[in-house]
């Protein structure tokens, strides 16, 4: 292997993580052809990043990258943030909106902020919204497809495919990380492929995330900054300089 970039030594890092638990310093080192203090500035960049874990000699994987909680336990993280993120998401709102909610607690925390908003069509893979939403008595289409029990979102190609016949005024999604260079991720590929599809189908998307979000990597990336607005809670004075660079953000407390 010649000498690789440094972009180019990151995938490959990332690569022997997915199938190696742990790796050395010294195999690195052989097989990218960078010297030792290279690759240890690569490991520390890459741990800053929350990408790895530095370990005596190497690195190890870092468990969270694949890590999904259940909705059970997600619900009851963050209440009065996601709370005050729905009310900032929802003002953004305009009758007769069509909007799409894909199946995260934050988004979930809207319905019953929408029942103001004159003839809105809400589309959504979320179980639990549906049925919230038909308990507020909104107009709403419930993609079909594959049910993952863990989230309650409907996922998979059928669901990609219908969703690609809707098009929507606005999306509201949520996200596992946001990161200045490696965008919006979330841990499940095929929950990741339903953002990419809805971003792809509107005119405005919008991610509700609390500030323990950013700085932070998971699996699989389904958007760069530059494609949607942020909607959060708070953020220091660093990060707000940061991230507004690529994207637009509103605090919900300021």
């Amino acid at each position: 292997m010649s000498r690789l970039l440094t972009e180019e030594r990151h995938q490959f890092i990332l690569n022997q993580l997915k199938q190696h638990a742990i790796i050395k310093l010294h195999d690195l080192i052989s097989e990218t052809h960078a010297s030792e203090s290279t690759v240890r500035r690569d490991l520390q960049l890459m741990e800053e990043a929350g990408l790895l874990v530095r370990v005596h000699g190497g690195a190890k994987r870092v468990a969270t990258l694949q890590t999904e909680l259940a909705v059970s336990e997600k619900s009851n993280q963050s209440v009065a943030e996601k709370e005050s993120l729905a009310k900032l998401a929802v003002s953004c709102l305009t009758p007769q909106d069509v909007i799409f909610l894909d199946a995260g607690t934050s988004t979930l925390a809207m319905i019953p902020h929408l029942k103001p908003i004159a003839n809105l069509t809400v589309v959504t893979n979320g179980v639990n919204h549906a049925s919230l939403l038909a308990d507020y008595d909104i107009r709403c289409f419930l993609i079909g497809g594959q049910l993952k029990n863990v989230t309650k979102a409907v996922v998979g190609a059928d669901s990609v495919a219908a969703l690609q016949q809707y098009r929507f005024n606005k999306v509201f999604l949520g996200t596992n990380g946001i990161h200045l260079h490696y965008g919006f991720t979330t841990p499940d590929p095929d929950e990741a492929a339903i953002k990419r599809t809805a971003i792809a189908q509107a005119e405005m998307a919008i991610i509700l995330a609390d500030h323990t979000k950013f700085d932070q990597v998971t699996f699989t990336k389904f958007g760069h900054l530059a494609q949607a607005t942020i909607v959060t809670d708070h953020l220091t004075q660093r990060q707000l300089d940061q991230y507004q660079q690529q994207t637009d953000i509103l605090e919900a407390i300021k």
